[in-house]
């Protein structure tokens, strides 16, 4: 075979590979959100009023277990997808998510809950970190605004068909099945994830990204791959990821943005129901409207912040941050509607996913470079989650003293900080890949 031939093989299996990583890995992330919205969905059959009866105060304390779990994981799991590689992270993190959620769908008591949604929370914090790294290992910084913009539609698409599906499950079936079908579904996932996924170009005998980029090379025997971060202690990592300024500005913008986030997707079909009496099915729909614009939205983001404003992520985050603050405020004033409270939740989540999947994705990667972007997204993603237990927290405990609209307006005021600390940054870009 003459070098032409070789080339154009190694080009051939590399394009191949690059698109199967970016498919398995949206697959399993987009498969976490199938058993991370069940309880969310499952509330409207064991709330007050219900046979269960559980407490707003109860759910808000079950909540408080899963995201106080998904906060401390972020930061362990990061780390660990740096030291170990993805493929062992996740072949251990969601056989956990689908037991727990098993066990979620045979309780009956707001301990047992609590307690599993707790486990819950550690397996599902490891989807984030280790699956950005995977993607970060077969894509270049120059092209990671748009592909990661297509990668960070899994959350949205996630979170859409796991509303509706559990609802539609809870409803047709009784609330245990919102538990039960999407831990079987999510079983298949993880089978899936095992036979198609690896974690770097090198461990397949390619080169690495930036070789293949730079020049069209032949394959490197697989035996001269070794992880750099292996070399490296964990404290190491983590603190060569924290000397990087911009890394702990992002941590802290994204502490401010995830409330808004996860009041919506633990809330927003509880939300839906009180406005305008829905049941499960209804209520899970309409709700969804915020993860369906998604797509939409990290699709428009991810692309302009590479054509437009030359890989610069922070433009289009501020602009969404500032908008979003002014729509929450607005948000309980608009007439209960089914069009309006739907068209409502759609553009919140125009405005929500953007910042987020740029914050915590594609700028994570750019800012904690290639080698440490697991660490530097679970340290992003891990503040994000200690912002996420306020906002998946808040309307449980205060929405009866409150009422939605002070609800909202704690969140407003959070999105408008992150906006205003993140301006500063507008025309930041990385040093270094």
């Amino acid at each position: 075979m003459n070098v032409a031939s070789e080339v154009s093989g190694s080009n051939r299996l590399y394009k191949r590979w690059r698109w199967q990583i970016f498919a398995i890995t949206w697959l399993a992330y987009a498969g976490f959100y199938l058993t991370r919205k069940s309880f969310s969905v499952a509330k409207i059959a064991i709330g007050e009023g219900t046979t269960l009866g559980i407490t707003p105060a109860q759910l808000a304390w079950i909540d408080g277990a899963f995201l106080t779990a998904y906060a401390i994981g972020q930061f362990v799991w990061g780390v660990a997808g740096d030291r170990f590689g993805t493929r062992k992270v996740i072949l251990i993190a969601m056989p956990c998510s689908v037991l727990a959620a098993l066990g979620m769908g045979l309780s009956s008591s707001a301990a047992l809950f609590g307690s599993l949604f707790f486990i819950q929370g550690l397996a599902q914090s490891a989807g984030w970190a280790p699956l950005s790294k995977n993607i970060s290992n077969f894509f270049t910084r120059q092209e990671r605004g748009t592909v990661m913009g297509l990668w960070c539609t899994n959350y949205a698409v996630g979170g859409i068909v796991a509303s509706i599906f559990a609802g539609q499950m809870g409803e047709k079936f009784g609330w245990r099945y919102a538990f039960f079908m999407p831990a079987l579904a999510l079983g298949g996932i993880c089978a899936l994830f095992w036979l198609f996924q690896r974690d770097t170009p090198e461990e397949l005998g390619l080169a690495s990204i930036e070789a293949h980029h730079s020049a069209p090379v032949p394959e490197l025997p697989a035996a001269s791959f070794k992880c750099d971060a292996k070399s490296e202690s964990s404290w190491g990592i983590i603190k060569e990821v924290l000397r990087t300024p911009t890394v702990l500005l992002l941590c802290t913008v994204y502490f401010c943005l995830k409330p808004a986030r996860y009041a919506i997707l633990f809330w927003g079909p509880k939300y839906i129901n009180d406005k305008l009496g829905t049941g499960m099915a209804e209520s899970g729909f309409l709700s969804s409207m915020f993860e369906f614009a998604g797509p939409f939205s990290v699709l428009a983001a991810g692309f302009i912040s590479d054509k437009v404003f030359a890989s610069r992520r922070m433009p289009i985050s501020v602009i969404c941050l500032f908008l979003l603050s002014v729509v929450l405020y607005f948000l309980d004033s608009f007439p209960a509607t089914r069009w309006m409270l739907g068209g409502s939740l759609f553009l919140i989540g125009l405005l929500t996913f953007a910042p987020d999947s740029l914050i915590s994705g594609t700028a994570a990667v750019d800012f904690g470079t290639r080698k440490h972007a697991s660490t530097a997204t679970g340290l992003i993603n891990g503040c994000g989650s200690i912002g996420a237990i306020v906002g998946g927290t808040i309307p449980g405990f205060f929405w009866k003293q409150w009422g939605w609209h002070g609800v909202f307006l704690a969140l407003s005021v959070a999105v408008m900080a992150g906006a205003l600390l993140l301006l500063p940054k507008w025309n930041a870009v990385p040093a270094r890949e």
